[in-house]
């Protein structure tokens, strides 16, 4: 890899990934919306307050039917060791969100 060359520190098969201070800071997001076809899962993150009747979706990840499974993997595997680290993570029972567009997607 031409990576290998000009950091000789950098060891073969790792990837140097780079993460900007606007990226860091974030996205808040209390909702997803997930959709998807034959070749790839939709996921939008958006932003309900309370009484506001408008929201608009903060960010949008388009993955691979392979991404999607492995993120849900992954999601799982850091969810039960933060439960293990922190106790059980409850699950409040929150009122339908009426949704009026596209398809009906779950969070």
């Amino acid at each position: 890899m031409a990576d290998d060359k000009k950091n000789p520190n950098n060891k073969k098969g790792q990837i140097n990934i780079e993460l900007d201070e606007k990226v860091a800071e974030g996205t808040y997001s209390n909702l997803a919306i997930i959709n998807h076809s034959v070749s790839e899962f939709v996921v939008d993150f958006v932003s309900i307050m309370p009484g506001t009747p408008k929201s608009k979706v903060k960010s949008r990840i388009i993955l691979t039917p392979q991404h999607a499974k492995r993120l849900l993997k992954a999601l799982g595997e850091n969810v039960t060791r933060f439960e293990n680290a922190h106790g059980e993570i409850k699950d409040y029972e929150q009122p339908p969100i009426p949704l009026n567009f596209g398809p009906t997607g779950q969070a």
